[in-house]
């Protein structure tokens, strides 16, 4: 089939749409590109001229970054707190998805929204009822503590995202393993969670990349090392007089490298998740 051809006026729209995803494109790797070459730079290169190629690739940043902090404990704690936290928030927020999604009970909206609205409190505002509750519970500087906060702070997107994709699956197939028999319990984990499995990967993921790039939390819950995260080690590579920009953008890289990672791998699943049940009536 020959494609229709374009008249002038959709040409340049089309054009111009071109030129608006390659800045988008140049506006969110450019940072990211930067500071990942800046950690082959020497600190006196970065300071001289902060946008050329680095003259020499050294991994000297790194080697300093390893010396100055324990990167590698910091590593270790932020990913077994971030599984846990990711594990059980899609396992109780999938549970949750599937009630809201499949079952009718007086309220459920209004339970729904009030559960969805707390997307909207800012961090700042829970910082200080959230450490209280904490401190009483006798979980201050305890993982722990950050596993249940994590928890919590990725709730409402978790339950929006499983709630949609639990929407999605025709009721049929909750009928009929019903008349063949199965309760709940082996109908939401043999019927439902397999047809779900785009969604909680979905789930996961912005779970995951939530708990691994908190600071403010991990901030004022921790106050020893082997408690804090990776985010907390940037803090080591600043002082009040001087900076170490080379180390400093190394432990960057560093940290945002196994989000990235992440996410290229399941953004497909991201973005399919995130339309799930939009078009269901």
């Amino acid at each position: 089939m020959k494609r229709a051809k374009l008249s002038p006026g959709e040409r340049a729209v089309r054009i111009f749409g071109y030129i608006l995803m390659i800045l988008a494109v140049i506006v969110a790797l450019y940072p990211i590109l930067w500071v990942i070459l800046s950690s082959f730079k020497t600190n006196k290169e970065i300071l001289s001229s902060g946008l050329s190629l680095p003259e020499h690739f050294s991994l000297d940043g790194y080697k300093q970054a390893l010396e100055m902090a324990p990167i590698f404990q910091f590593f270790a704690t932020s990913l077994m707190i971030s599984v846990t936290a990711t594990v059980l928030n899609v396992l109780f927020l999938s549970m949750s998805g599937y009630i809201f999604a499949k079952k009718r009970f007086r309220g459920k909206n209004i339970l729904f929204w009030i559960l969805s609205l707390s997307m909207v409190i800012p961090t700042t505002a829970l910082l200080s009822p959230v450490f209280t509750v904490i401190s009483k519970m006798g979980l201050y500087d305890t993982k722990a503590a950050l596993i249940i906060v994590y928890i919590a702070l990725s709730m409402p997107v978790s339950l929006m995202i499983l709630r949609s994709t639990f929407s999605a699956i025709p009721d049929e197939l909750e009928e009929a393993a019903r008349m063949d028999g199965a309760g709940f319990l082996k109908n939401f984990f043999l019927v439902m969670i397999p047809c779900a499995k785009g969604g909680m990967a979905s789930a996961a993921v912005l779970a995951f990349l939530e708990s691994w790039n908190e600071f403010t939390f991990a901030l004022i819950l921790t106050s020893s090392v082997s408690t804090r995260t990776l985010p907390l080690s940037l803090s080591y590579f600043t002082a009040q007089f001087s900076f170490n920009y080379t180390a400093l953008f190394a432990a960057i890289t560093i940290a945002v490298i196994p989000s990235i990672v992440i996410f290229a791998f399941f953004q497909e699943q991201v973005n399919q998740s995130l339309v799930a049940g939009s078009v269901k009536g």
